[in-house]
């Protein structure tokens, strides 16, 4: 697996397609700082790590919103990855985007962690954008 981020992305895209209430996911300090942003800003239900070792694991509660009494929608529209491996995308402090005229959220690596784009903006920081979540 060259992309552990992607990975991830994908890997909550389709368990939400599918209806699962969660999915796990191998884990990395940078994979558990996306999730709890993501969970911050309401996009998921909860976060937590188990096991120990080489067996840790990220287990993600994804949330649903619920349409009528049979039929639930995923809270997460769409989920893209925006810096790859084979080309990093860096924004500087004045260049950071609102994703979907502010109903998403971008997620950006910077100097003092990870955090999203807003949280970026207002402390002057710019960095790698990681992903976008709307």
């Amino acid at each position: 697996m060259l992309d552990t981020i992607s990975d991830m992305l994908t890997r909550i895209r389709n368990a939400q397609r599918a209806g699962h209430s969660t999915v796990e996911i191998p884990f990395s300090k940078l994979k558990l700082a996306i999730a709890k942003i993501l969970q911050e800003n309401g996009f998921i239900e909860d976060v937590s790590s188990q096991g120990e070792g080489i067996a840790l694991k990220i287990l993600i509660g994804l949330k649903y919103d619920k349409v009528s009494n049979n039929r639930k929608v995923p809270v997460i529209q769409g989920i893209k990855r925006v810096s790859r491996e084979g080309q990093r995308i860096y924004s500087k402090k004045n260049e950071i985007k609102s994703v979907k005229n502010g109903y998403g959220i971008s997620v950006i690596s910077t100097s003092q962690g990870v955090m999203t784009g807003k949280d970026a903006f207002k402390k002057g920081l710019g960095g790698e954008v990681i992903c976008e979540v709307w």
